[in-house]
């Protein structure tokens, strides 16, 4: 029981850090890129974003599990378990943020807004067919959700850019 516990929070926070970091990312840069931010402030701001994130993301995930360990057992200890699922969270947040920042480092801040979804939707794609596949869902579906709920954060990303450029 305690392993499949385990694999579960290992399972929760691979999805979840892969797919807050590419949804938050590409809808940060998108917004930024609506608004006509300079190539320069879009990449620091995209690089602050994800150091930031990805370690409190990581942080975040340590205490959950901690707590709800806590709560379960009545033991207040960090395990290597939790350890482990916030070393998961982090480095699921801190890779995949590359995905839509990358763009930024090679390309015009016009077309790399546009590889940045782009490259985002595919990889938010790709993560609903991984999930489908470990927990036996239908990877179409799974995949097709992933995509509309992401897309619908790069579009307020977006569209909060372009309202609010100065």
């Amino acid at each position: 029981m305690f392993r499949r516990r385990s694999s579960i929070s290992y399972f929760r926070n691979f999805i979840f850090g892969v797919e807050d970091s590419l949804v938050s990312t590409v809808g940060l840069l998108s917004g930024l890129a609506a608004a006509e931010m300079s190539k320069e402030v879009i990449f620091l701001t995209g690089m602050v974003l994800i150091f930031v994130e990805a370690f409190s993301m990581g942080a975040g995930s340590l205490l959950a599990e901690s707590s709800a360990e806590e709560y379960s057992t009545g033991v207040n200890r960090i395990s290597r378990p939790d350890i482990f699922s916030a070393l998961i969270m982090f480095v699921s947040y801190f890779a995949s943020g590359f995905i839509p920042l990358s763009a930024y480092l090679f390309l015009p801040v016009g077309t790399a807004l546009t590889y940045s979804i782009v490259f985002s939707l595919a990889a938010l794609f790709i993560l609903g067919l991984i999930g489908a596949r470990i927990s036996g869902a239908n990877p179409l579906k799974n995949g097709l959700r992933i995509v509309c709920i992401g897309g619908i954060a790069i579009f307020l990303g977006y569209f909060v850019g372009t309202a609010l450029a100065v």
